[in-house]
């Protein structure tokens, strides 16, 4: 009996834990990593960890910034972590306790530690670094390397601006980490042009709520103006004051 779950069972779990509808512009963007994240699950050589959580995170929250009403983009996060089977808190410890444990880091002794990750101290990222490099079986997928470019991004933030120093960088990372450097390449270039074309999105969507905005303040204005203009034409007229004689 195969009992393995499929992506209409994920998408059920999802839309079970978040109710309300999804905005518009980023239903693709929900659907399109839950889709992501289901099939991961459930391969045979994924195991979950904080690069892949970093991936998770930071994919989300890019493209969700912005979202309206604001309160439920935590609800959709969660969401999508419990229609996979996942600990949504785990997620964020995870990736935030990465990100932290390169923050002090150069980029010159992050290039150093990655020639040598045999000799790289033993505990994160190099200790997770060295267990995907020491892995045959890796899975490889496009959020452990977004996970990869927060790391970097979080290093040396002007660095990964460059297109040059960008790719130099993560051929030298994918070499020690034994990735395809085809691959991450690929979806980074992907990855922050799709970033590109949601904050486009996101700036077109904010200009059009405020044109909405001031219509309706105009009309309110006007109708308000209307009502007080009929006001005073049907307030009773007052009678003149008789002189007293």
């Amino acid at each position: 009996m195969n009992n393995v779950r499929t992506v209409s069972d994920t998408k059920r779990a999802f839309y079970a834990h978040h109710t309300r509808p999804i905005n518009s512009i980023y239903r693709r963007v929900v659907e399109e990593l839950m889709v992501e994240m289901h099939l991961l699950s459930v391969n045979v050589d994924f195991s979950y960890d904080p690069l892949y959580a970093l991936g998770v995170v930071t994919a989300f929250d890019r493209f969700m910034q912005g979202y309206l009403p604001p309160q439920d983009r935590e609800s959709i996060f969660q969401a999508l972590c419990q229609s996979v089977e996942r600990d949504p808190q785990q997620f964020r410890d995870d990736a935030e306790q990465f990100k932290q444990s390169v923050s002090e880091l150069s980029i010159e002794d992050f290039k150093a530690q990655l020639q040598s990750l045999e000799a790289a101290p033993d505990h994160q990222p190099w200790h997770e670094l060295r267990a995907t490099a020491g892995n045959e079986k890796y899975k490889y997928s496009r959020l452990m390397a977004i996970g990869l470019y927060t790391l970097a991004e979080t290093i040396a933030p002007d660095l990964v601006k460059d297109d040059k120093q960008r790719a130099e960088l993560f051929t030298q990372v994918c070499t020690a980490l034994n990735v395809s450097d085809d691959k991450v390449q690929k979806d980074l270039d992907l990855y922050r042009s799709n970033l590109e074309k949601v904050s486009q999105a996101q700036a077109v969507m904010k200009d059009i709520l405020e044109a909405e905005r001031k219509k309706r303040l105009q009309r309110d204005q006007a109708k308000a103006g209307a009502t007080s203009a009929a006001s005073e034409k049907d307030a009773p007229a007052e009678e003149p004051t008789q002189n007293p004689g």
